[in-house]
């Protein structure tokens, strides 16, 4: 896989995982899914920044993101 498109999936799962974790709080149910959801998307984050030759900033996700975006559409 590639370290650009492990980083964007990573970021993404962890953001769908927040509202998902709030939901299964709010409703006083275990968030079983969201956590595995969060613990993959710590993962992939992990991945990607060990794998990628210097890491990634922070200035460079946005560009990363629409690299990714663009290779897909």
């Amino acid at each position: 896989m590639d370290t650009d498109l492990a980083l964007i999936l990573g970021i993404v799962l962890g953001g769908l995982s927040i509202p998902s974790i709030l939901s299964a709080i709010s409703e006083t149910r275990p968030p079983r899914t969201s956590s595995l959801m969060l613990l993959a998307a710590a993962g992939l984050i992990a991945y990607a920044m060990v794998s990628h030759p210097g890491g990634y900033r922070l200035e460079q996700i946005p560009d990363v993101f629409f690299t990714v975006l663009g290779r897909f559409i």
